[in-house]
């Protein structure tokens, strides 16, 4: 089986560039050779003098179709292997007119301006200019142009008109040789080209082509899996056999049905808390924040190897869109991957909210008490309050007007810190704690959720040992928990990593922590409260931010990702160390935590939002821009996380748990100093 290069995960590498390059030049200098450095030879199409162009276009189209029929029919390439792009109607209607009236009006295509400016053409230059101009304009204009841009999956034209693909083939084939012949007819009557129409050469070619055509239905009549990836019929092949086959495997699951989740299933594991299901929200993360499944992350399509690496054959991985085209084409990719444990959500979250929330009154078949009980049950779950896109749940939320996770001001906590469900932390040492507080706040240590991992110290710990802390200080899913800082504001954000790894977002920090409080006059007192422990619901999945080094490192080497340092700048630099080397990651900007904060005497609060937007709009080219924030051991940078995500919007903020500490120590990895030419 030959192993691509995409499927191989290696078209990024030194050697698919060298490959693409030697390619590259290849394709050209035999365009060259043919003439393609002429944009008056390739505007001859248009007048019916010179047909090089659609020789060319045809003789490419069929020999590449024939050329991999055959070799997918031998079992020597699998389409599993080879990235297919989508169907976008819209998008490739208008982009191919777009195309054709520049060809008509130039006489070059992009890459046959390459050719031409290769060979000295002004033209060509002026046209290789006016693509980037294009581009730049598309890139403007992509907000207009985005609904077009609808996917339709991966749609063979053969099963659109309801043939096989060996008819297709054939049938194609034959309407290229009637081409060639018609083309020849032409260029003769003009007396515009050579004379081949009726010679040896053209009925040898045509012949030929035809007899490769024909011999599909030999080599493609048998069991087997047919050049489209699918399997082909044959009462003689067993379930077994098929398995074997390139994909056979993921074709038996989807034959049989057991490549899909049934929402039911899937509602009924999620309220029982059975927790070894990743459900992963496909969809775009505005989608997402509007309305999601409760317990589900949301992965761009993008990012969903390297995210869910860490689950790869582990537990099963779930998948859903608002239909089911993109997750079954995740499941696909995924599958070719190595990922055996991808599934796709039956009719996606359409169907799971038609099926599993509808309410049983609205149902047009009605359902037994037994039933209709679990339909409550599950609308209960799904639909409680902090719910993305639950209004029913948000009328009955005490703090449905909050922005949660956010912050909060001294003065709404002075209104609400007696209510039941309102869970107030105190971050501050021990000895600050027991001296005066916020009337029934809790304290608790940051280092008790920080330890040794993997032997790297001070990293945060796995989601279910902090759940334990969390049920011991006896806290609920549906509490709101205010985070309460001393002089460091990133000892609240630190402790709000720490619940976003559980899967609790309502929570919300105290800008300006107990000193702004305390300077208000507001309430304290020394009681220690009286705590019955709970059972904290933990979502173990809920964590897709924290990243490793390789992670950090790949995104480095493919510069795919905005990388910040929030040390302060003299450690970023060098000059300064306390690690096993000194300066910082290649390609990392510096951006010290502190530059968040206003320091007074007394309290440390964030600055105007305002004025963080315009800071980091400087460093961070959109809000969908993929940003890696990091320190030394995650406790500044959780800060950083907090300003960027929660206050300022960016839908793809990593965090670098490990940090500068980790990276320092490992020597294989590359450092920058200020000193270093």
């Amino acid at each position: 089986m030959i192993e691509t290069l995409y499927h191989q995960g290696a078209l990024t590498t030194g050697a698919a560039m060298g490959l693409s390059l030697l390619v590259g030049v290849a394709f050209g200098f035999v365009l060259e050779r043919a003439g393609f450095g002429s944009s008056r030879r390739l505007a001859g199409i248009f007048y019916f003098r010179d047909m090089a162009v659609a020789k060319v276009m045809f003789s490419g189209l069929v020999t590449a179709m024939l050329g991999l029929a055959y070799l997918v029919a031998f079992g020597w390439i699998s389409l599993e292997r080879i990235y297919l792009m989508p169907t976008v109607y819209a998008a490739q209607i208008i982009g191919g007119l777009i195309f054709g009236v520049g060809f008509a009006l130039s006489g070059w295509c992009p890459g046959t301006a390459a050719v031409g400016f290769a060979s000295g053409k002004l033209d060509a230059l002026l046209c290789l200019c006016g693509a980037v101009v294009g581009s730049i304009l598309f890139n403007e204009l992509y907000p207009a142009m985005r609904p077009l841009q609808v996917e339709s999956g991966v749609q063979f034209i053969y099963a659109n008109l309801g043939v096989s693909q060996t008819t297709f083939a054939f049938l194609l084939t034959v309407a290229a040789v009637i081409v060639f012949w018609a083309v020849e007819y032409l260029e003769r009557r003009r007396k515009t080209g050579t004379d081949y129409f009726n010679s040896p050469s053209l009925k040898g070619f045509g012949t030929l082509l035809l007899v490769f055509a024909v011999g599909l239905f030999i080599v493609g009549g048998g069991p087997g899996v047919a050049f489209d990836g699918s399997t082909r019929e044959a009462e003689s092949v067993a379930p077994a056999t098929i398995a074997q086959q390139p994909g056979g495997d993921l074709l038996a699951q989807v034959e049989s049905g057991q490549d899909h989740v049934e929402p039911e299933e899937l509602a009924d594991r999620l309220t029982r808390g059975v927790s070894d299901w990743l459900v992963v929200d496909v969809r775009p993360p505005a989608e997402f924040n509007a309305l999601h499944i409760r317990g589900a992350v949301n992965i761009p399509l993008s990012n969903l190897e390297a995210d869910l690496q860490p689950y790869k054959n582990r537990g099963r991985i779930v998948l859903y869109s608002n239909g089911m085209t993109h997750p079954a084409q995740a499941r696909d990719y995924l599958h070719s991957r190595g990922f055996q444990n991808a599934y796709i959500l039956t009719d996606g979250l359409t169907g799971f909210i038609e099926r599993c929330l509808k309410p049983a009154s609205l149902r047009s078949a009605p359902l037994g008490p037994e039933a209709a009980a679990t339909v409550t049950r599950w609308r209960e779950y799904f639909l409680s309050p902090g719910t993305p896109g639950s209004q029913a749940a948000a009328e009955q939320d005490d703090f449905a007007e909050l922005t949660l996770p956010g912050l909060t001001a001294t003065d709404w906590l002075a209104e609400n810190y007696h209510l039941g469900n309102v869970r107030i932390i105190d971050l501050r040492s021990n000895p600050e704690y027991t001296s005066g507080h916020i009337p029934g706040s809790l304290r608790l240590d940051l280092e008790s959720l920080r330890g040794v991992i993997g032997g790297v110290p001070s990293m945060l710990m796995p989601a279910s040992m902090i759940g334990e802390h969390l049920s011991l200080m006896g806290l609920h899913p549906a509490d709101v928990v205010v985070l309460v800082s001393g002089d460091k504001l990133q000892d609240a954000t630190i402790m709000a990593i720490a619940l976003e790894r559980v899967g609790h977002n309502r929570y919300l920090i105290l800008d300006g922590g107990f000193g702004k409080w305390l300077a208000e006059g507001l309430p304290t007192d020394t009681a220690l409260p009286s705590v019955a422990a709970s059972e904290f619901s933990v979502d173990r999945f809920a964590d897709h931010f924290t990243v490793d080094y390789q992670t950090v490192l790949q995104h480095m080497e493919r510069r795919s990702a905005v990388i910040i340092d929030v040390r302060p700048a003299e450690y970023y630099s060098g000059t300064k160390s306390d690690e096993a080397r000194a300066g910082h990651i290649p390609g990392a900007l510096s951006r010290p935590y502190t530059e968040d904060v206003l320091a007074s005497d007394k309290y440390n609060a964030f600055k105007r939002i305002d004025g963080l937007r315009q800071a980091y709009s400087q460093l961070i080219p959109s809000r969908d821009a993929t940003v890696i924030v990091h320190c030394r051991t995650g406790h500044q940078a959780s800060q950083t996380f907090f300003v960027l995500k929660q206050l300022l919007g960016y839908r793809n903020v990593l965090w670098y748990d490990a940090g500068w500490t980790e990276w320092a120590a490992r020597p294989e990895l590359p450092i920058r100093a200020a000193a270093a030419p």
